[in-house]
């Protein structure tokens, strides 16, 4: 009896101690200017089963402290230089990562401790098929068969709901949208089963549905298996939905702790305040016709004028639509049409803001990109200032284009590692020829001052700066040629509250300082609301509901509408969502065969230019 007793309180013992303890972890990196301290003095624990989040800006430490535990920090030039970081193995080993051996680290990495990268992009190999991918670390760790491998990879491409996965599976991540790539960075995390999951932003390329569907299979996967999460995110309304503690940092340090309601309902530290304070809530905007600029961290008393355009159209496009051909077979004859962007039609004022918002996948970005002819339309008509864009020769599109720019959602990816930032900035004044000399240098030197950014960064380059540096850099460059149209594909997904709030302040003050227009791409919500004089909604190439902002967020008439809004969450731990209220369909294939011809979309009016998709939709 005593025996049985004494073994059963051994294995409560196991059950109840920390899955990863961090004591005091300090990371260090060598800099041409000297050391820069990137952690110091970090403690906490993650027990199993639970979530803990780990919230701050970019440059806190959040990520640092994430490749320390599994010592990928030190590939970054960065050295780990003080505290333990206690890892409990399968085997209930408890290890020190600081100091356990290579090859340890190599069993340990991606077996009992899986990561999701933030970037899915650079996570993949752009030489391997996604099979190769998703199936080495199971050949490896979990010695099955090749058979077995594909099976089981497989089944982690449909629990992460990826459309077609016995075709997606032979494709390179090249083939695949931004939110597909994430999912599979996802699926090759969870391939093992690990004891901890780091998630470095991993729902930051997603939009709405799949990140509702992602956190709701994390929690899944985390409450069947007892696996301990470690969730890093700058989307307080996610910390909201999934953590069970949360740790605030700031500036390379610990500044709060607690547990999401205490952090939430009652944040006791200076700077956890105003993070909160700086986050848009869906459905703060209700009854304020018109956008108006983000509240800023620290800054009390902000001047918060609304923007309200005009009534006067920049841009017509009426019937747009794109599709891509499939090719197969011996002789690769064109054998199916993907269908990504299918009869849309909207219309931008001048000094307005109309966003378009969906899946990955329902052609929101193809619609931007084809109206710059970057990826050639079918047919339809683009309409800018009384300029027909489709009939346009080469040489008439390129003195186009001067008037509509794009701002892309990968600033690290859209700026030539190369180049210092202020040649990157002259390129397209040098391109079109309209500064030289002194009056280039004084132009370059202006829109650095525009987008708030020192005169010192001119002679860095793109990898010295922080993510919302660079992507204010991007925009700089878009503005040099003082366009009429600025196109921002999920130009601030990647970036934190903070850091968001100060790009898209700065997005909205050139748009009442020059009255530019912007065609908007995001799949965040509380972003768009805040942002908007009108919203089309698209799923499946098509736009399913289009009307002015408060139209469409207050009173949503399409199924996918509603089910869009459903699934944002929302900043408050006590209003979370629950799995069963996420019921999605199954996203329809947009291939068809060559000889298919779609219906055209027809509109009914509900209220005064709010229309709903009354044709047949997939939805």
């Amino acid at each position: 009896m005593c025996v049985l007793l004494s073994r059963k309180s051994v294995m409560l013992d196991q059950i109840q101690s920390p899955i990863a303890t961090f004591k005091n972890l300090r990371v260090e990196f060598e800099t041409k200017d000297g050391t820069v301290v990137g952690v110091e003095d970090v403690s906490f624990e993650i027990n199993p089963g639970e979530t803990v989040c780990i919230v701050g800006e970019s440059g806190s430490g959040k990520s640092v402290s994430s490749l320390s535990m599994m010592r990928l920090v030190e590939f970054g030039g960065g050295r780990i230089s003080g505290g333990e970081l206690i890892f409990d193995r399968k085997n209930g080993d408890k290890v020190d990562v600081v100091k356990t051996n290579a090859s340890l680290m190599r069993t340990i990495r991606g077996n009992e401790i899986g990561m999701i990268f933030q970037e899915p992009m650079t996570a993949l190999n752009p030489v391997f098929t996604v099979e190769r991918q998703l199936t080495e670390g199971l050949r490896l760790h979990k010695k099955l068969s090749k058979a077995q491998a594909r099976a089981k990879a497989m089944e982690l491409l449909h629990e992460v709901r990826i459309p077609e996965p016995e075709r997606r599976i032979k494709q390179y991540p090249h083939e695949l949208s931004g939110g597909m790539r994430q999912r599979v960075v996802i699926a090759m995390a969870m391939a093992c089963e690990p004891r901890l999951l780091i998630a470095d932003e991993p729902t930051t390329a997603l939009d709405v549905t799949i990140q509702a569907e992602i956190l709701a299979l994390m929690d899944r996967l985390k409450r069947e298996t007892g696996t301990a999460v470690m969730f890093i995110t700058h989307d307080m309304a996610v910390v909201a939905q999934m953590a069970d503690r949360v740790v605030v940092m700031y500036k390379g340090k610990k500044v709060e702790e607690g547990s999401v309601e205490a952090i939430f309902e009652n944040p006791q530290h200076e700077y956890t305040k105003s993070l909160l304070a700086a986050v848009p809530k869906l459905g703060e905007m209700q009854g304020k016709p018109l956008p108006e600029p983000m509240r800023l961290i620290k800054i009390k008393n902000q001047n918060l004028e609304p923007i309200p355009g005009t009534n006067e159209p920049l841009l017509n496009v009426k019937n747009l639509t794109t599709r891509f051909p499939v090719r197969g077979g011996f002789f690769r004859r064109h054998i199916a049409n993907v269908h990504a962007v299918e009869d849309v039609s909207f219309t931008i004022n001048k000094g307005q803001t109309l966003s378009l918002v969906g899946e990955s996948g329902c052609g929101k970005s193809t619609a931007g990109r084809s109206l710059i002819r970057l990826v050639e339309p079918l047919s339809g008509q683009i309409d800018l200032d009384g300029q027909d864009i489709l009939s346009l020769h080469p040489k008439e599109l390129r003195k186009a284009r001067q008037h509509i720019q794009m701002v892309f959602q990968d600033p690290f990816a859209s700026l030539n590692p190369q180049m210092q930032l202020s040649d990157q900035v002259a390129e397209p004044l040098r391109n079109y020829d309209t500064f030289r000399g002194k009056d280039l240098e004084d132009r370059v030197a202006v829109l650095f001052d525009r987008v708030e950014l020192p005169k010192s960064f001119m002679r860095r380059f793109p990898h010295e700066l922080s993510g919302g540096q660079r992507q204010r850099v991007a925009i700089a460059r878009a503005l040099a040629l003082n366009p009429k149209l600025i196109i921002a594909d999920e130009a601030v997904s990647a970036l934190d509250v903070s850091v968001q709030a100060q790009v898209l302040n700065l997005m909205m003050e050139l748009q009442s300082e020059l009255g530019l227009s912007f065609l908007f791409i995001s799949h965040d919500m509380a972003v768009v609301e805040r942002v908007s004089h009108h919203v089309g909604v698209m799923y499946l190439g098509r736009i399913v509901e289009i009307g002015p902002r408060p139209a469409v967020f207050e009173n949503p008439q399409h199924p996918y509408t509603q089910a869009l809004m459903k699934a944002v969450p929302i900043a408050d731990p006590r209003k979370r969502k629950l799995e069963k209220d996420l019921n999605f369909k199954p996203i329809p294939s947009p291939i068809h065969p060559v000889n298919y011809t779609p219906a055209a979309s027809e509109y009914a009016e509900v209220s005064p230019g709010h229309f709903v998709l009354t044709s047949e939709s997939g939805y």
